[in-house]
């Protein structure tokens, strides 16, 4: 917004015409002790030299060189130079909203290719234009299931990222979707018998992550044949994009909410992301956001359209999808670029993840009192690992060696102890950095177990 100063001719004018004496009669109302009767304390003015120096040294505070072994829904892969060469282009970083087609076939047609792409991915139909982010897209596919159903509950697997049931539990509270938590087994999947006796005849769906938050991949054909037996539908969460580059997209859903960060978006102090539904054809009408389709102009030429769109701006607010009414465009043109550009390397880079992910879990069971939960079932590029000292105890030693290590558990699942955390491991993270962490906390732990004898 520009700023447009007025000058002491203007102010008296404007205080003429309301009445006013002066300033401070116009603020009489405001007590005195709450009244600024000074200027206010701000530096003078800097060159364009003094502004990047200041920028310079606000940026070597960030923490630099460190590994990390975070995950738990933010992931961090390579991002090739090519997305922010094309993106920042001035026809897409700063382009028109696509309502008009005639002026807007280069995003349009970027999107078109998204849609395409996420539904070669996810094994669906259709897919939308993009959300806002994986957890408002998963409580956004609630809402559509219910919607499509006809029914009002929903069944949620514990081992969805707490905080996308953070985010669907404020939606549902006011959209008056009651919803009931299944927990999970020894495997780290969803327990089958709690979620058969779960379901009943009000629910309208499940909704489950694969892989979850623990890492594991779920059963989703077992669990898709228990929804549907009761008339309920599935949906899957995918926080972890990379997977299905090696994982069997979940076909038998009916609907996907996946989070597009992994491809080609950097995790950028918690965003902004990119949140996706995908679904079967049948489900189109309810589809929330926007969907771009290919058209044909009166000279048979191919060309692109908001097919869709639930913009409230169109009229109909009452019988609109969604409160959605936008997308995330520019991020979602990135995930296009990083997608063509690996194309079938995608398994190749999924592999690499599986494989790094084995090494370090391997690694760090080797440490004196430590174990791998849920070690019986298949899982991604994340594990849950349990040592005797607690989480927050292992990462003070770690980072004293400029190292970040798991994810405490404890605070979302107490049952599993202090000592869980989630581990991470993508092909950014090297061989030396693994070493050096399973170096750390050997170490730790022979402190600790010295510590304990005297």
């Amino acid at each position: 917004m520009r700023y447009l100063p007025k000058s002491p001719a203007d102010r008296e004018a404007m205080l003429q015409e309301i009445g006013a004496a002066s300033i401070d009669t116009l603020f009489e109302t405001v007590p005195a002790e709450y009244r600024l009767n000074r200027d206010l304390a701000i530096p003078r003015q800097h060159s364009e030299h003094e502004v990047i120096e200041a920028f310079k040294a606000y940026a070597a505070e960030n923490a630099t060189g460190y590994a990390s072994f975070l995950g738990a829904g933010a992931y961090r892969h390579y991002r090739p130079v090519l997305i922010d060469v094309l993106s920042q282009r001035g026809e897409f970083l700063t382009s028109y909203t696509p309502y008009q087609p005639e002026i807007a076939q280069g995003t349009l047609q970027a999107l078109f290719e998204f849609q395409t792409m996420i539904c070669e991915l996810t094994g669906m139909d259709i897919a939308n234009a993009s959300m806002y982010d994986g957890s408002t897209g998963a409580a956004e596919a609630v809402m559509m299931a219910v919607r499509v159903t006809g029914r009002s509950g929903a069944v949620i697997a514990r081992t969805v990222h707490p905080e996308y049931r953070e985010v669907l539990g404020t939606y549902a509270q006011h959209q008056g979707i009651p919803t009931a938590e299944v927990g999970y087994d020894s495997t780290g999947r969803i327990d089958p018998a709690a979620l058969d006796a779960a379901i009943t005849g009000d629910t309208a769906c499940v909704l489950i992550q694969s892989p979850n938050f623990f890492g594991t991949i779920e059963d989703i054909a077992a669990i898709a044949e228990l929804a549907h037996a009761k008339g309920a539908l599935l949906i899957v969460s995918i926080a972890e994009a990379v997977s299905l580059g090696i994982v069997k997209p979940p076909k038998e859903a009916d609907i996907v909410s996946l989070e597009a960060q992994s491809f080609g978006v950097a995790v950028g102090f918690g965003g902004p992301y990119c949140g996706v539904i995908a679904a079967k054809e049948k489900f189109l009408r309810q589809m929330p956001g926007r969907l771009v389709g290919e058209a044909k102009d009166t000279e048979g030429r191919r060309g692109f359209v908001l097919t869709l769109s639930t913009r409230e701006q169109h009229i109909r607010r009452e019988k609109a999808t969604s409160n959605i009414c936008t997308n995330q465009s520019l991020v979602a043109l990135m995930v296009t670029i990083f997608l063509t550009v690996y194309g079938k390397g995608l398994r190749e880079l999924a592999e690499q993840n599986l494989a790094k992910a084995h090494y370090l879990s391997q690694s760090l069971e080797q440490i004196e009192g430590a174990s791998l939960l849920f070690a019986g079932a298949p899982r991604f590029n994340e594990f849950v690992l349990r040592t005797p000292s607690t989480a927050a105890e292992n990462n003070a030693a770690l980072l004293e060696e400029k190292i970040i290590g798991g994810l405490p558990l404890a605070r979302w699942y107490p049952e599993l102890g202090e000592g869980a955390s989630l581990w991470c491991a993508t092909e950014l993270t090297t061989r030396a950095q693994m070493d050096a962490a399973a170096m750390a906390l050997t170490r730790s732990a022979e402190r600790n177990q010295e510590l304990a004898l005297t």
